[in-house]
């Protein structure tokens, strides 16, 4: 898992990734702790390279309108 976050994140990607924890935990009727705890820890692991690249991609359409701006 974390070396496909080390790569440029993918906004689709991590959404997909996060929708199949999220659909694991729900088909479950019992839940192996152990494996809970690690698809807890990568959809966390997801959700912090989602929130950074959120960030960039901000920060790109920013740079964008200025441009646009000084035109």
């Amino acid at each position: 898992m974390k070396e496909e976050i080390k790569k440029k994140v993918n906004l689709t990607e991590v959404l997909k990734c996060l929708e199949e924890i999220t659909n694991w935990f729900d088909s479950q009727e019992e839940v192996d702790v152990e494996v809970g705890l690690k698809k807890v820890k990568d959809g966390a692991i997801l959700i912090k390279a989602g929130k950074a690249r959120l960030k960039e991609v901000e920060n790109e359409f920013e740079d964008i309108k200025k441009a646009l701006e000084t035109e």
